[in-house]
């Protein structure tokens, strides 16, 4: 059988190893693979078939709406009339929106893909007989992995 657990690369990690060494699981039957994360910047838009959950469109639609009534009533007043100036504050609230979202992605947030929770840094897959599963899955439990899965031959 096989079993596969997720770690945290920590000091766990080591004390796992070292305690299913120490029941009997030699080094050739246990392997322990590190993760990359993923590192990449978040797009600026969003695609129909990818998106992370940010949006630069809901503030300018929201800034957009007040600014277009704005404008539309003091346009009874100016020359142009309240139709131009509802459409020019609508368009002029939407980009405000807009840049302030972007400022706040990008220059505050540093648009870094963070994670929330702990974060699978290394699997680790251990070859082992049907009587050892039940001591070695106790002892993955123990070490604090994330996460154990078993796979029969």
């Amino acid at each position: 059988m096989q079993l596969f657990s997720t770690y945290e690369h920590s000091s766990y990690l080591e004390l796992a190893i070292t305690a299913l060494e120490k029941i009997g699981i030699e080094k050739e039957r246990i392997l322990a693979v590190p993760l990359e994360n993923r590192v990449e910047e978040r797009r600026l838009f969003d695609t129909l078939h990818r998106a992370d959950g940010i949006s630069l469109f809901d503030k300018g639609a929201a800034i957009g709406t007040a600014f277009s009534v704005i404008g539309g009533s003091v346009g009874f007043i100016l020359e142009w009339g309240p139709i131009y100036w509802g459409l020019i504050g609508a368009a002029s609230g939407f980009i405000l929106g807009f840049i302030i979202d972007y400022f706040i992605f990008k220059v505050v947030h540093k648009r870094k893909m963070a994670i929330r929770g702990k974060k699978s840094e290394v699997v680790l897959v251990i070859n082992c007989n049907k009587e050892e599963v039940e001591k070695v899955e106790k002892i993955l439990w123990e070490n604090l992995a994330l996460g154990v899965a078993k796979l029969d031959d």
